[in-house]
């Protein structure tokens, strides 16, 4: 997607990563895999995997506090939009690609085991991968996930449909500013989100909810308490009645899509203190 306007936002949004951020394209079975790499070599690793349409650079407002410590890893997930290149890779078809995908991933990077961190769509695949592969996920980190504790609510599924069934950036735009009112999350990375709806060969992975009761890691849920993908007093309650080991917090003022980037101080706190 060279010299294209997706192109364009994205190098602008890598602009705001910290010095001493490395770029690494990591072989997998399923093609070639973007990872934005930040902190000390010998800090213990975080992997970082993003909500759709959001790439692995919406961690721009995180990596400076997450990567003080720790070896972080950013995602340009399998199937979306980004420099993830599958185009030479196995057809991705199921969600079991996708922890296979993770694991070739993991391997990659010579990561035996790390915490991991998703985001909605990326918490999703995270506690998949968790249940998956348990002997390699220390700690999971769930920021306002989907498809996890709840389905979405009727009025978020409506308002998505029109960008979900035609997309366009104009529809994308139009949806992320019902979504984000009031939160005013990054210009640029806005303009990227909306790009990224017509990014062509994009391609997520749907399925069904996880057992959540199963997870026997420790598991931290941050939620937003304005999103309007789900309800989050009724998530907060179904997380904390399912999970073995769980801390669950609802982050004041954030919404669904305004997470990660937008008041990061309080989400890197708690992400922070809970990976110790």
């Amino acid at each position: 997607m060279s010299g294209t306007a997706f192109d364009l936002a994205y190098d602008e949004l890598r602009s705001l990563w910290p010095d001493g951020t490395e770029e690494r394209d990591i072989s997998t079975p399923y093609g070639r895999t973007r990872v934005h790499v930040y902190g000390p070599a010998d800090g213990p690793s975080l992997v970082l995997l993003h909500g759709g349409s959001a790439t692995g650079l919406v961690w721009f407002a995180n990596a400076p506090a997450l990567g003080r410590r720790h070896r972080i890893h950013a995602v340009d997930l399998l199937g979306d939009a980004g420099r993830t290149d599958r185009s030479d890779g196995r057809p991705l078809k199921t969600a079991d690609d996708l922890t296979a995908w993770l694991d070739a991933l993991l391997d990659g990077l010579g990561l035996s085991r790390t915490h991991l961190c998703g985001h909605s769509y990326g918490a999703w695949l995270a506690v998949r991968y968790a249940l998956h592969a348990p002997e390699r996920v220390d700690r999971l980190a769930l920021i306002d996930p989907t498809q996890v504790f709840a389905g979405f609510r009727p009025g978020y599924l409506l308002r998505a449909l029109p960008h979900l069934l035609r997309p366009s950036c104009a529809r994308a735009s139009a949806f992320l500013a019902w979504e984000t009112a009031g939160t005013r999350p990054n210009e640029t990375w806005q303009r990227l989100y909306a790009l990224a709806a017509t990014a062509p060969g994009r391609k997520l992975i749907a399925g069904r909810r996880p057992r959540v009761a199963d997870l026997r890691t420790p598991v931290l849920v941050l939620l937003a308490e304005d999103s309007r993908a789900h309800h989050s007093g009724k998530v907060a309650d179904r997380a904390r009645q399912s999970l073995f080991q769980g801390t669950v917090v609802v982050l004041p003022g954030a919404t669904h899509h305004s997470l990660p980037l937008t008041a990061p101080q309080q989400l890197n706190e708690h992400l922070a203190t809970f990976l110790g």
